[in-house]
């Protein structure tokens, strides 16, 4: 049997998404984030953003223009997604009836940015399918939830117990700036964000409802874009610290130092391949490596890491392949 099918028994299996989310705004840098897709393979999802990335006046216009190219042949792999309005502003119903009604069949996910309860996230969800139905659209498009006010964050493990979504993004800066001067600006970026204590809470709080409910934290933007190397520090401590499976991507140059943080090493791959195999050909049941007692508890840790080194483009060997990847 598959890890996938005999690990998981009686739960629901946990989501897997690639570990960089690339925002993209404009129609020059969606092509070319689409180009860039393209060339590395899908190790990053796009985000087109039709929030921040629309100006005003012309967000039907840009709502339109994201559909069309994620209609187009340039979307190689289907995971690009997009960010909507937020479910105050005029145009988010607008959004979701042009990219779910042109574009749904492709779309990889949904965004919704400044939820203040899972009641809005419900709502908007709702819509969502509601008129997936009316395109002839079977399947339920996901749904990832940015937590960036107070409110979103006292519900954070209710809106990751809803079955539609799979991803909870931590907003850092509109959640400093919500403490209005309390938190310093320090905290908007390195190292503070990971040493000032309510930020830590808020990361900490967010990691642990999502992994309650098997779904993907996503730690938030590094603003130096001119030292990508700043971005990849960032997800390493986010990952390795705080738990967070995924990061935002703000420029083309912190895709890749975002994926190698998350990819695991070269010996840690090699012995999450060991385990598995033996594991397998004994059943699932316990096996003893290099003088340990293995079980089901290790083997769900180690096929982890196997998908990780997979979605992160990360050699695995060719036996552990052939079982598990092809």
């Amino acid at each position: 049997m598959h890890p996938s099918e005999v690990l998981f028994e009686g739960e629901a299996t946990p989501v897997q998404l690639p570990v960089c989310d690339h925002y993209a705004g404009s129609e020059k840098l969606m092509v070319k984030s689409l180009a860039l897709q393209q060339a590395l393979g899908p190790v990053f999802d796009v985000t087109f953003d039709c929030e921040d990335g629309a100006a005003v006046g012309a967000e039907e216009a840009h709502a339109r223009l994201a559909a069309s190219l994620i209609n187009s042949d340039a979307n190689l792999f289907n995971r690009v997604g997009v960010r909507i309005h937020d479910p105050r502003h005029p145009a988010w119903e607008q959004d979701i009836a042009i990219l779910v009604g042109l574009a749904g069949a492709r779309l990889a996910y949904i965004t919704v940015p400044k939820v203040t309860d899972v009641v809005e996230v419900a709502r908007v969800t709702d819509a969502v399918n509601q008129m997936a139905r009316t395109a002839g659209i079977a399947r339920h498009i996901p749904i990832h939830v940015l937590i960036e006010t107070h409110a979103a964050l006292a519900q954070a493990s209710v809106i990751a117990s809803l079955v539609q979504v799979e991803c909870l993004s931590f907003g850092l800066m509109d959640f400093v700036s919500a403490h209005h001067g309390a938190i310093p600006a320090s905290a908007m970026g390195s190292p503070g964000q990971f040493e000032h204590p309510l930020v830590r809470r808020a990361m900490l709080e967010i990691s642990a409802a999502c992994h309650a409910h098997g779904k993907v934290p996503s730690h938030n933007v590094s603003t130096a874009i001119a030292a990508p190397e700043d971005a990849g520090a960032d997800a390493r401590r986010a990952r390795n610290e705080f738990g967070y499976l995924r990061k935002w991507s703000i420029h083309p140059t912190q895709i890749e130092p975002i994926v190698a943080a998350f990819r695991p090493g070269v010996e840690e791959i090699a012995e999450a391949s060991t385990i598995l195999l033996a594991a397998q050909d004994a059943r699932w049941g316990p096996i003893q490596h290099a003088g340990k007692l293995h079980d089901r508890a290790s083997y769900r840790y180690y096929w982890s890491v196997l998908q990780r080194a997979h979605a992160t483009g990360a050699a695995v060997p060719a036996s552990a392949r052939t079982r598990f990847f092809e």
